[in-house]
């Protein structure tokens, strides 16, 4: 495998891959660094589930207030433009923790990709992988200084999850996004993220698709 190590010749010059390799345990396996400033899929997630839990909350102050009386529009504005501000200043604030994780990680997100006809396991490498659990541990002693047990949780899940295996009978969707080398492999409680260089994408896909028999498509 070491000795397919390159670099794309692309926008990402500096982006280190290995093709998929068929294994003799009958595995595929591949190696795939993500340029986090230059790639935005990691940002775009972060970004995703801070615009959805916003928009839970403020549904849930929308259906308070409906129950206490007639919503006017002027109060219905009147709730959202706080949750506007603070949606703004969350965003500025992820995109300046996620400048500082990457830097933290030396601009790249390493993961090892393993992959047969049952399930793919997403898997940081060494380096990553410990800086993430340094990550993590900070996390969860910033919360608990804080009295923030939400941030203690995150950043024990953190410290501790440094893989994720994705059985393909459980997934229900695959989003290919060949512009970012990323294919979305939702479950219904998962979320995992497969990383491929673009003369390989349509194989991986392929496979994808072929063995996610209850998977939609796109």
């Amino acid at each position: 495998m070491a000795k397919q190590q390159k670099k794309r010749q692309s926008k990402y010059r500096d982006v280190r891959y290995t093709h998929p390799v068929l294994c003799p345990d009958g595995k595929y396996r591949w190696v795939f660094d993500v340029p986090m400033l230059k790639n935005p899929s990691i940002l775009f997630d972060v970004y995703w589930v801070l615009v959805i839990s916003f928009g839970i909350v403020w549904l849930f102050v929308l259906l308070l207030g409906s129950c206490e009386g007639h919503l006017k529009l002027s109060d219905v504005w009147g709730i959202t433009y706080p949750f506007l501000i603070l949606i703004g200043v969350f965003l500025v604030l992820g995109y300046i923790a996620y400048f500082f994780v990457a830097w933290h990680y030396g601009w790249k997100y390493s993961v090892l990709f393993i992959m047969d006809e049952k399930e793919v396991v997403h898997k940081q490498l060494p380096g990553t992988e410990d800086k993430a659990r340094a990550i993590g541990k900070l996390t969860a002693l910033g919360g608990a200084a804080t009295g923030k047990l939400s941030m203690v949780g995150m950043g024990i899940l953190v410290a501790n999850r440094t893989s994720m295996t994705t059985r393909f009978d459980s997934v229900r969707r695959l989003v290919p996004r060949r512009w970012m080398h990323l294919i979305k492999v939702n479950g219904l409680l998962s979320r995992n993220r497969v990383y491929v260089a673009d003369e390989d994408f349509d194989f991986v896909y392929d496979f994808l698709c072929q063995y996610c028999p209850n998977a939609r498509k796109g």
